[in-house]
C-alpha cells in the first residue's frame, strides 16, 4: 500500500524486541501505582526501567515532550505530562510508553486504578481494554483497515461510551508514527486491505461522556471537553500469515 512500510519477519522481531520493554515498563508503572506518588516519580520509573534494558525512552524530547512517559489522569485522555501532581484514592491514570530499540520503536499503553475506584470506572477501563482486543481480532490478512476502527466503536458505543475521534493509532517500525493512522470508529469493510507485514499501534481511547475533547494550555495534555473520564489502551500488533500478534507483549 502507498505510504506502508511493511515488515520482514526479522524486523518484526526487533520490533518485539522494543515492544517487550514497553511491556516491562507498563508493568513496573502499574506495580508503583497508590495514592501519594507524584506523576514524575512514575515517570522516573518508567524511564529508569527502559534504560536498564538497554533501549531509550522514545517519548523524551520528541516534538519537544518533556519525559519518558505519558501520565494521564483522570479526564486527561493522553498525553499528560509528569510532574508534581500527585494521585489520590479514586482516581484513574493512563500510562503510554515508548521505547526505540535498534532504531525499532515500541508504544503501548494502559489505565489503571488508583487504590478503590467506582464500579462505573472500573466498567469504562474493562470495556476500554476489551475493545482494544476486538480490534486487534480484526486485524488479518485480508480483511480491512476500519475492520479494525469499527470493532472498537461497536463494543464501546453498545456499552454506552463514546471514542475519541479527533486521535488516532498509527504505523509504527523505525518510526514512531506511520501511516497507516487507524481510527478508533469506521464503517466495516472500509479502508485499505490488510496485509502481511503490517505493524501498527491499535489505541482505542474511550470517554464515559461525549467523544470531544480538547488541548489544556501545556499544548500536549488532550482533556474531555465535558469533564468526564476517560479511558486508554494499546499495543503495537504485526499482521502475520497466522493472524495477529501482539508485539507488546510478555515475552
Amino acid at each position: 500500500m502507498a505510504g506502508w512500510h511493511l515488515k520482514t519477519p526479522e524486523e518484526i522481531e526487533l520490533l518485539r524486541a522494543a515492544g517487550r520493554i514497553v511491556f516491562g515498563a507498563l508493568e513496573e508503572l502499574t506495580k508503583a501505582v497508590r495514592p501519594g506518588i507524584t506523576t514524575a516519580e512514575l515517570d522516573k520509573i518508567g524511564e529508569m526501567y527502559i534504560r536498564d534494558n538497554g533501549a531509550e525512552p522514545a517519548f523524551l524530547g520528541y516534538q519537544g515532550f518533556p519525559a519518558s512517559v505519558c501520565v494521564s489522569i483522570d479526564d486527561e485522555v493522553v498525553h499528560g505530562i509528569p510532574g508534581a501532581r500527585r494521585l489520590e484514592e479514586g482516581m484513574i491514570v493512563s500510562f503510554d510508553v515508548g521505547s526505540v530499540l535498534a532504531g525499532y520503536y515500541g508504544d503501548a499503553a494502559r489505565t489503571v486504578a488508583v487504590g478503590s475506584i467506582s464500579t462505573t470506572d472500573q466498567q469504562l477501563i474493562d470495556t476500554t481494554r476489551e475493545a482494544l482486543y476486538k480490534g486487534i481480532e480484526q486485524a488479518r490478512i485480508g480483511r480491512h483497515l476500519f475492520d479494525i476502527s469499527a470493532a472498537i466503536q461497536r463494543h464501546a458505543e453498545k456499552a454506552g461510551y463514546s471514542v475519541v475521534r479527533d486521535l488516532v493509532g498509527h504505523g509504527i517500525g523505525k518510526q514512531m508514527h506511520e501511516e497507516p493512522q487507524v481510527p478508533n470508529y469506521g464503517t466495516p469493510g472500509g479502508g485499505p486491505e490488510l496485509v502481511e507485514g503490517l505493524v501498527i499501534a491499535i489505541e482505542p481511547m474511550v470517554n464515559l461522556g461525549s467523544s470531544a475533547v480538547h488541548w489544556a494550555k501545556d499544548k500536549w495534555t488532550v482533556k474531555t471537553k465535558d469533564g468526564a473520564k476517560s479511558a486508554h489502551f494499546e499495543h503495537t500488533i504485526a499482521v502475520t500469515a497466522n493472524g495477529p500478534e501482539i508485539l507488546t507483549a510478555e515475552g
